[in-house]
């Protein structure tokens, strides 16, 4: 490593995983759980052993661009779905903040919020109603409710 420049990013410190990684790793790790799918069937579809998703969901391996891609098609999520919900300080552990490079200006535009875990989960429990009255009912409730605070702005 040339004199004077900082870590890469690849370990925080000490041999730690970086926290975007972890970040990352948790997001895999959710999103599987809620599609109610195991590590093996998880690894079987990117073509890896369950070991290896397993260290990618706790942020031991660093998930390469293409594997990431991957991931996103098997999950059904945009690949921002992984990055959605990171606190402002694992998003300063990033390579080029930890090496002092600067960083352009965070996008002025609000995320997908059919990608954020709030949504998943209440559209999976939303479907296990199984009377459709009632979903109908709460659908309508939900709705109504919304418009209220519309108006409220």
């Amino acid at each position: 490593m040339p004199r004077g420049r900082k870590s890469s990013g690849r370990m925080a410190s000490r041999g730690y995983p970086n926290p975007i990684d972890v970040h990352v790793g948790s997001r895999i790790r959710l999103r599987r759980t809620l599609l109610g799918m195991s590590q093996e069937k998880l690894g079987e579809a990117i073509g890896l052993t369950f070991q290896q998703v397993q260290k990618y969901e706790r942020g031991a391996n660093r998930v390469g661009s293409s594997r990431l891609f991957d991931l996103a098609r098997v999950l059904d999520v945009p690949v921002s779905y992984f990055f959605e919900d990171m606190s402002a300080s694992v998003q300063e552990k990033s390579p080029s903040k930890l090496m002092g490079v600067a960083t352009p200006p965070e996008p002025e535009y609000e995320p997908d919020p059919m990608a954020k875990r709030e949504t998943l989960e209440l559209v999976r429990a939303y479907y296990k109603i199984t009377d459709p009255q009632v979903r109908k009912r709460i659908f309508e409730l939900t709705k109504s409710i919304a418009k209220t605070f519309r108006e409220d702005e």
